[in-house]
């Protein structure tokens, strides 16, 4: 047989034997109880017997009967009705007196013997259904009909027994706790309830447990409140756990019933680990010719926590005096994104060493810290193929207009920037030069008169001087040259009308 079933059937059987043991002393106490009321009072009585508080003598005071209660047990299932009480009067003798009853299961759940006043429940009773009937007693001459004593209200309370499993009112249930937290740390209180009687006994006298969820985690015994039980729970090492907590009745004893419920406990992140640079060293081949704001290279520290907690800023803190290059924070990938401030020259400083570090941004004083970390960055200049360089913007030359074809007017000038130093080829742009009054030496710059000039007619001539490089035709300067005219005497006077004299 079941444990439980045992220990249902133990329950009823003291109760039937207090039933028992409290009915036969009714029965032997009767005629002398009825003897001292008689002599004391010339009156009647009605004796109630029950379980659970034994039996008790009502007598009629002046004014109507004052009854106690009565007791079922409830949940019984034998194979006779059970004897609840039992109504007596002496005003006449028991084979006369006629007992009934009314109100609430009269006739249906109880039933009352109308010659001996005997009380049994017909029906298995529910206390969480029904806790208590209230009914109306009345005796009767047999012969007569006529009503020996006032109808008298009564309560029949059904008797509870730990027929209820504690339940949780809610679940399964889940809450949250910040990582690290101190040792007793409230993470959450759970409920359980019990349908017996809270008054009565122990059967609906809650003690928890925790079955599972050790060493981690532990339960108050009487609140139910989950707590923190071991010091250093660290969500980088774990971030969800499981318990598993139960509320026993008949306060937590053996034959008591129990239910359990999950909690599901996720430790919350804090700002404990700093960000570390996934290498110590990063190398970076940067072209000379990188536009300013334009990504030279990227970096990336990595931190362990998530969140706002995750994240960091990232700056130069060494090798960078003259503020060539900046670090910004790319707030999506949490990358430092290198990039130019001022233009790189590759002639003049080919290598930079700078040093960067990343700071997260919230900072927890229950860390020691420190919340960042450093790496080097090397950074070499890669050679652009620059275009030629003139010596001057613009050049001004004079030319006399008298000038023999061939007459060198001047020179233009122009070097290869980069390290190579191709030589230079010139030209001049012919849409600037239309008549083509002048040449250019493609190796030495030198230009000079290739048709006569008029200063009357023209006295300046601006023209555009290519320079090319000979490895690279793409790369093209450009300068303007302005050519003066410079008078020379060549016109006689004239008048500029005619004059007729007269004498």
């Amino acid at each position: 047989m079941p444990k439980r079933s045992e220990e249902m059937l133990m329950d009823l059987w003291l109760s039937l034997l207090l039933v028992w043991i409290t009915c036969v002393l009714s029965v032997s106490m009767t005629p002398i109880i009825g003897q001292s009321k008689s002599t004391q009072t010339g009156g009647s009585a009605v004796v109630a017997s029950g379980v659970g508080e034994g039996q008790r003598l009502l007598s009629r005071a002046k004014r109507g009967w004052v009854w106690n209660q009565m007791f079922v047990l409830e949940e019984f299932s034998g194979p006779d009705p059970i004897l609840v009480g039992r109504l007596h009067t002496d005003k006449v003798d028991n084979d006369t007196a006629r007992y009934s009853l009314a109100g609430e299961g009269a006739g249906t759940i109880f039933a009352i013997n109308e010659k001996t006043g005997d009380i049994h429940a017909m029906k298995r009773l529910d206390r969480e259904e029904k806790a208590e009937y209230t009914l109306t007693a009345k005796v009767t001459n047999g012969i007569t009909g006529q009503l020996l004593e006032p109808m008298t209200e009564f309560i029949i309370k059904v008797q509870d027994i730990n027929d209820n499993a504690p339940k949780f009112t809610e679940g399964p249930y889940h809450a949250a706790v910040e990582e690290m937290s101190a040792v007793g740390t409230s993470v959450i209180t759970v409920t359980a309830t019990d349908a017996d009687d809270p008054v009565y006994g122990n059967s609906a006298k809650l003690v928890y447990s925790i079955l599972e969820g050790q060493p981690y985690f532990s339960v108050d015994p009487n609140s139910a409140t989950i707590r923190i039980a071991l010091h250093g729970m660290d969500r980088e090492m774990r971030e969800d756990y499981q318990v598993v907590i139960q509320a026993k009745d008949m306060g937590g004893h053996m034959g008591g019933l129990s239910g359990t419920t999950t909690v599901s406990i996720t430790l919350q992140d804090i700002n404990d680990n700093p960000p570390k640079f996934s290498k110590s060293l990063y190398e970076f081949v940067i072209p000379e010719d990188l536009p300013l704001g334009k990504e030279g290279g990227k970096v990336k520290a990595n931190d362990r926590d998530i969140g706002e907690n995750a994240k960091s800023t990232y700056s130069i803190i060494e090798g960078d005096d003259q503020g060539v290059f900046e670090i910004i924070t790319n707030a999506t990938t949490q990358e430092g994104i290198l990039q130019l401030r001022k233009p790189l020259d590759y002639e003049s400083k080919r290598n930079y060493t700078l040093k960067v570090e990343a700071t997260n941004i919230r900072s927890e004083p229950r860390s020691n810290g420190p919340f960042k970390d450093t790496a080097t960055v090397k950074i070499v200049v890669e050679d652009s193929d620059e275009p030629p360089v003139f010596s001057k913007p613009m050049y001004l030359l004079e030319v006399d207009e008298n000038a023999p074809i061939n007459k060198i007017i001047g020179t233009v000038t122009a070097r290869d920037p980069d390290a190579t130093g191709s030589p230079i080829r010139y030209f001049i742009d012919r849409h600037t030069d239309l008549e083509r009054q002048f040449n250019i030496n493609v190796d030495n710059g030198r230009i000079t008169l290739a048709k006569p000039l008029d200063r009357e007619t023209d006295m300046w001539h601006n023209i555009t001087v290519t320079a090319t490089e000979v490895r690279n035709h793409s790369q093209i300067s450009r300068a303007v040259v302005a050519i003066r005219v410079m008078d020379i005497n060549d016109n006689a006077p004239e008048f500029a009308t005619e004059y007729e004299a007269f004498l």
